[in-house]
């Protein structure tokens, strides 16, 4: 008898994790925090196709935005964004590199179009257009190729 009651409470536990982690989808725009919605109306021409929600224990740990051109953008819970992912034959607006990254992109990979882009603890990480990866520290210095 105690032994089933063991099992029910960890049931009912394994259910309860599972029902805290409810992802939601929306279109609506005004779902998305101030900071993510103007930097879609500031960076983006394309309209927003589908936002995911992700939630941890009922609380929202960051938005996923897919555009109808193709481009994903994950944002924090705050609108800060997190990654950018575009479609092969267009190239992350540059105001999102440091400087010091542009320009190493443009001396050393001339014509190749910056198409992932995410922030690291550590820096930042960019895929070109020809799926070469590399890795870039804080301050825009390329660190290694990936």
């Amino acid at each position: 008898m105690r032994l089933k009651k063991i099992l029910m409470l960890g049931l009912i536990a394994v259910a309860g994790m599972f029902a805290a982690k409810a992802d939601t989808y929306s279109r609506d725009v005004n779902t998305l925090p101030q900071a993510a919605r103007l930097t879609l109306s500031n960076n983006f021409k394309a309209k927003v196709s589908v936002i995911k929600i992700d939630k941890d224990l009922g609380r929202v740990s960051d938005y996923e935005v897919v555009l109808t051109d193709g481009t994903e953008i994950q944002f924090d819970r705050d609108g800060n964004w997190k990654e950018i992912e575009m479609p092969v034959n267009k190239g992350v607006p540059e105001k999102f590199l440091p400087k010091e990254i542009n320009d190493y992109i443009k001396d050393n990979h001339k014509g190749e179009k910056v198409v992932g882009l995410e922030k690291e603890r550590s820096g930042f990480e960019v895929t070109l257009s020809n799926d070469l990866d590399l890795k870039f520290d804080r301050n825009g210095n390329f660190v290694r190729y990936d």
